[in-house]
């Protein structure tokens, strides 16, 4: 009886050390990735712009006809004042590329120690609102000082528009997300523009993350991309484009080339 379990052990031992033996076990080869994860290489495959964006202002909305065909659309009115280029950013010194953009003049009382320190290291007067464009490369950077005017984008090219939505305070699920609402009668009583069942009682005894529920509406960050420039006027300084813009009249617009069309002749 000894003798046999002996014997038992033994190959038990023995089937446990050939399965951790190196020939038997799968090894794992750690191979290199077949992509370069590096910063400089995660930069050159990001989408960019090549060219620098421009700081307007809405202005408002206007009908604009076609002269060819005598079609009717809406557009806005983008202006331009003052817009120059505060400040150059390159790989060696920030990591990427990129162009600082500011809009209009603001009195040197109103501005900031620091803010006045830094548009005077640049030799700029302090602008009235500042902000940063992204480019692909060096080429695409503009010398500190470059004013800019409407004529920098082209009639019929395509832009993307970016500018901070109106603010509708606190608003329900049939205005802030386009709920059908419930029935009118047939026993409704003061649900009638609710949003109905939120969650469950004991699984999961919770709302789940996520729910579409009332809350504050607008006060948001919205990209239109592929807007065409229907018009541009060096001589009052205004950019036309077709279609509305987010925001209410006097909201700050970064205008910059179309990331998904490609850049036309003229530019």
């Amino acid at each position: 009886m000894l003798e046999t379990l002996i014997r038992v052990q033994l190959r038990f031992a023995s089937s446990r050390a050939a399965l951790v033996a190196p020939s038997v076990a799968q090894t794992v080869h750690k191979v290199a990735p077949a992509v370069n994860h590096s910063p400089e290489k995660a930069l050159e495959r990001r989408w960019l712009p090549l060219r620098c964006g421009v700081l307007t202002r809405k202005v408002g909305m206007m009908p604009y006809f076609d002269v060819a065909t005598g079609a009717r659309m809406a557009a806005t009115v983008l202006e331009m004042n003052n817009v120059e280029v505060v400040l150059q950013k390159t790989v060696a010194a920030n990591g990427y590329w990129a162009c600082q953009v500011g809009y209009g003049n603001k009195h040197p009382s109103k501005v900031t120690r620091q803010l006045l320190g830094h548009f005077a290291s640049k030799e700029v007067n302090p602008k009235e609102k500042v902000t940063e464009f992204r480019v692909k490369n060096e080429e695409g950077l503009l010398p500190v000082g470059t004013l800019l005017k409407p004529s920098f984008f082209s009639p019929g090219q395509y832009v993307d528009l970016r500018s901070v939505s109106k603010g509708k305070g606190f608003q329900g699920v049939m205005k802030r997300y386009n709920f059908k609402g419930q029935k009118a009668s047939h026993g409704n009583s003061l649900s009638h523009r609710k949003g109905g069942s939120y969650g469950q009682n004991q699984t999961p005894g919770r709302i789940l993350p996520g729910k579409k529920m009332p809350g504050h509406m607008g006060v948001q960050r919205v990209t239109i991309q592929n807007v065409q420039v229907l018009e541009v006027q060096d001589s009052k300084g205004v950019i036309i484009v077709k279609g509305s813009v987010a925001g209410p009249k006097g909201a700050f617009v970064k205008v910059q080339d179309a990331i998904k069309k490609p850049p036309t002749a003229d530019i």
